[in-house]
């Protein structure tokens, strides 16, 4: 079978800025199935959220799998459930105060200051509600990730789910974005890439979310520099779900879902924008830098330049199977200076996925050897000698 040529998104001049939204009581105040839907096959709205939840709970289901499937009974008698029904739904969902202008207005102040800004949708909501709504058919969003349904070719009636995003693998499409590997099936999100390439790093990366579904998107884009945002309304000035979520390092900020000119939502954005210009200059000079570094560092003997190659590559070691494969290389070296065993800590903290495996026995006793004799230990040491001791 003939693999199919996937377009990619690659790094260029200026730096990128993705924003990437939840939809429901993040852009609109409510839950988008419940503003006509619902209401359309003759149910209650809190009555079919009720029914959808349980049949999840009686039957181990996927909770969007759940009310995928009750969206379809339900219209059964009721309406045609086509692609365009949907749409249609779509086209009425009410929309936070200032969304209607909010990502023109907001690209247009990154374009002032050199920064492309571009906006994602990451939602359990149904994409075919959201691509009705009327900033959707602006063509504001660069890619909306969203559940959706396969349409019978003939009918086009719904037949069966065609992608589920819930709370755990919404993870993944920002790595997608990360990488500019933006269609689904593109098995190259799994590609090694070097920092220096990823197209928007993660501190370019801002969340905005309002709920606990958005904690594992906000949790790993605060680990990695980034930017997470909490939205309340502020027409209930309800705060426990930011406060929550503020009180636990899930978010940075938290701003009532006013995407108005002038109010905070807008100068926070407009204020990370800014600070993305000054960040990207000076990652730049250091990535100048550590490329010269790496040049001069290559001119060293044969043994210098393998473990200059292999300090790299666990550097930028995307998957455990690297991780691993190049500790078991750098284990024929013995004879570290006090300067490269700093740096392979330095890795050891910095890049997750090594963190992550020095239990395992091959990494764990590389990183003992490195550690013994070590007068004083650096705070990076530290770290390793508590985490392998755990």
């Amino acid at each position: 079978m003939s693999q199919k040529e996937f377009e990619r998104e690659s790094k260029g001049q200026k730096p990128v800025l993705a924003i990437c939204y939840d939809f429901d009581k993040t852009l609109s105040p409510n839950d988008m199935q419940a503003q006509g839907y619902i209401q359309s096959v003759k149910y209650d709205v809190g009555d079919f959220w009720t029914e959808s939840n349980e049949l999840a709970e009686n039957n181990e289901m996927d909770q969007n799998l759940a009310y995928m499937y009750k969206m379809v009974q339900t219209a059964e008698g009721n309406i045609v459930f086509t692609k365009e029904r949907l749409t249609d739904y779509g086209a009425h969902v009410t929309l936070f105060p200032g969304v209607e202008d909010w990502f023109k207005r907001i690209c247009e102040y990154g374009t002032e200051k050199g920064v492309i800004v571009e906006h994602y949708i990451i939602s359990s909501g149904l994409k075919e509600m959201i691509e009705g709504t009327s900033v959707a058919k602006q063509g504001v969003f660069k890619k909306i990730y969203a559940s959706s349904f396969y349409y019978d070719p003939q009918t086009g009636v719904a037949k069966w789910p065609a992608q589920v995003v819930n709370y755990t693998n919404k993870t993944q499409f920002l790595f997608r974005i990360e990488k500019g590997v933006l269609d689904i099936n593109d098995q190259g999100v799994n590609d090694s890439f070097a920092p220096e390439e990823m197209r928007v790093p993660f501190r370019n990366i801002v969340y905005i979310g309002d709920s606990d579904t958005d904690i594992p998107c906000m949790k790993l884009v605060n680990s990695y520099g980034g930017h997470s945002i909490g939205v309340y309304n502020a027409a209930t000035n309800d705060k426990s779900k930011v406060y929550k979520m503020m009180h636990d390092g899930r978010i940075k900020y938290y701003v009532p879902a006013d995407y108005s000119e002038g109010k905070e939502l807008d100068n926070l954005v407009k204020s990370i924008i800014d600070r993305t210009v000054a960040n990207e200059v000076l990652e730049d000079i250091y990535y100048q830098c550590k490329k010269e570094n790496l040049e001069a560092d290559k001119q060293n003997n044969e043994e210098g330049r393998k473990k200059t190659d292999l300090l790299i590559a666990l550097e930028s070691s995307g998957s455990f199977a690297t991780t691993h494969s190049t500790i078991k290389a750098l284990n024929g070296f013995d004879n570290w200076t006090s300067d490269e065993k700093e740096l392979l800590f330095n890795i050891a903290v910095e890049n997750s996925q090594v963190f992550y495996v020095l239990g395992d026995l091959d990494v764990k006793i590389f990183y003992q050897n490195l550690l013994r004799n070590i007068p004083r230990l650096t705070e990076n040491a530290r770290k390793v000698k508590e985490k392998i001791e755990k």
